[in-house]
Parts: C-alpha cells; structure tokens; sequence
C-alpha cells in the first residue's frame, strides 16, 4: 500500500486494486473508503507513521458497496473502534444481509473486471454489523461540514463527500481517472449506465478544486472545470 500525500489535512491510501482517503481534522482522522479484506493492518500502521494512534479514526464512510472499498472496514472498525457510515440503500450489503447486485458490463469492461479481480482476495470477509445509514443532503461532522451527495448508477447507493470549505470532492466509482493517461472518465462496472452519467453531472455542477477519485490519480487543482469538460462530453454522445 502506497501512501501519498496530497494536502496538508489529506493523505490517499493506494492498494493493488483501489484506493481510499484519509482526512485529518486536528487530532481526529476521517476514512473515506477502507480498501479490500486484509488492508486493515497497512492502515493502521501508516496512521501510526503520520504520528497519530488508530483511536483517533472516529468513522469510516463507505461510497458503495464492492468489495474492494468495504473489504477492510470491520478489521478497521474493530482496530480504530470508528463508526461505519455508508448510503441507506448500500448499507444492508455492507451489513452481509443481502448479496449486492452485479454490475451491468459494457462488453469491454468484462476483460477489466476478471483482470481487477485476480488482485482482490478471495471468498467473503467479516462485515460491519452496525453501519449508520445515510442519505442525500446530510451534513457529517468532519471536512468544516462534508455534505453527502446521492450519486446511483454505479451502485443503487453510491455517494460522495463534497467538502465545500476547502473545494475537495471524493467521488467514489461515480468518476475515475484512466491509469493510461489520467484522463477523467465516468466509472465502470455501473448498474445504470443512464443513471451513472446523471450523477456526473450533478457532481460537476459542484465548485470543486480537488477531485478525488475511487480509482486513478486525484485532479488536485481546478477540478470543477475538469469535471464539467468530461460531463460535456458524455452529455454529447448521447
């Protein structure tokens, strides 16, 4: 697990599949996302790093529900003691009590999944049993105010964290950015293809500096602009 920092208050924890964030607020710490099963122990230890004890992560906020953003959150949860925040409508497959819909795959994206599943550990992993349900609009206690925003399509209940005080997004798979070339691009493996892109424009329409993204290098400057190019463009092709 790789570990980069990219604002004074925000670090992104890179694994061999996905990616997740950590926001510091004074001497209390934010997760956005936790990785797939077995990260649990790498986290902690570079919280340990950046000087601070595991306690101090108080809540781990889920934007949907793949294995390789929840896979970590219990061994997180019960290592930190954090609450588990997660969309009212993902929460129940983040719990394990109901199997989370398959993804409806463009046919070029069935040779990227099997090849990004290889990376992830096998079988299930121990779920969260207390997960605090979110939806759209709610305003959670960290960031100066990070505001959940509703973005379906990828997951029935994908959100993001927008953060207005400081202009910082974390998109979840709602946006991604190419490995190839850094491009911003609308997530794969969606659910609703159609309901994918309208959640991108809603994300693009916020005032945004840095995008953060679920999987691909973050847009740390000017990041509305870049989102609104790439929301244009797909508004364009259809």
């Amino acid at each position: 697990m790789d570990v980069l920092e990219l604002l004074p208050r925000l670090r992104l924890l890179r694994f061999p599949v996905g990616q997740a964030y950590l926001w510091r607020d004074a001497d209390e710490l934010t997760l956005i996302d936790a990785g797939p099963a077995g990260s649990g122990a790498g986290v902690t230890e570079a919280i340990r790093a950046l000087g601070h004890p595991p306690q101090a992560v108080r809540r781990i906020v889920l934007t949907h529900f793949h294995d390789d953003h929840v896979g970590g959150a219990q061994e997180l949860a019960a290592a930190t003691g954090a609450e588990v925040l997660a969309h009212r409508l993902d929460a129940p497959v983040v719990r394990g009590e109901v199997p989370g819909p398959p993804p409806v795959f463009e046919d070029w994206e069935i040779p990227l999944h099997a090849e990004a599943a290889k990376h992830l550990p096998p079988g299930d992993f121990a779920r969260p049993k207390t997960v605090t349900e979110l939806s759209d609009g709610d305003v959670l206690d960290f960031g100066d105010g990070a505001h959940v925003v509703h973005v379906p399509g990828h997951t029935h209940g994908s959100i993001a964290l927008h953060l207005p005080r400081h202009g910082v997004l974390f998109t979840g798979d709602a946006v991604a950015a190419s490995p190839v070339d850094g491009s911003v691009l609308l997530g794969v493996f969606n659910l609703d293809r159609t309901g994918a892109i309208a959640s991108f424009h809603r994300l693009a329409a916020l005032d945004t500096d840095v995008a953060c993204f679920g999987h691909g290098d973050p847009v740390l400057g000017r990041a509305a602009a870049t989102l609104r190019e790439t929301s244009d463009r797909y508004e364009a092709a259809r």
